[in-house]
C-alpha cells in the first residue's frame, strides 16, 4: 500500500514539474539592448572626454587671460581621453562577444 501512494506521489510530482516548465516564460534576449547600450556609451564617453576638457581649457585661458592656448591643448587631452575609453570599451565588448561565442560552441 505504501509503494502504490510513493508511485502515485512520484507521478503526481512529475506531472506538477511539467506543468511548471509549460508556464515559466521565456528569457528575454538581452543581446540587441546590450550592444545599444554600449554603443550609446561610448558616444557620452567621447563626447564628455571633450566636454571637460574644453571646460577645463576654457576656464584657464580665462584665468590666465591667453585665449586659445589651453582651450586647443585640453580640447585634445579630452578628445584622446575619450577615444581611449572607447577603446575599453570596444574591448569589454569584444570580449563579451567571445564568452557568448565559446558559450555557443559548448552547448
Amino acid at each position: 500500500m505504501t509503494d502504490r501512494k510513493s508511485d502515485e506521489l512520484e507521478d503526481l510530482g512529475d506531472r506538477i514539474a511539467i506543468a511548471r516548465g509549460k508556464q515559466l516564460p521565456e528569457p528575454a534576449k538581452k543581446e540587441h539592448h546590450t550592444m545599444a547600450n554600449m554603443a550609446w556609451r561610448m558616444v557620452i564617453e567621447l563626447v564628455a572626454g571633450i566636454s571637460i576638457g574644453f571646460g577645463i581649457g576654457y576656464g584657464l585661458d580665462w584665468l590666465f587671460g591667453t585665449m586659445p592656448i589651453f582651450l586647443i591643448l585640453f580640447i585634445g587631452l579630452g578628445l584622446a581621453a575619450g577615444v581611449r575609453t572607447m577603446m575599453r570599451t570596444a574591448q569589454e565588448v569584444q570580449k563579451m562577444n567571445m564568452a557568448q561565442a565559446t558559450e555557443g560552441e559548448e552547448s
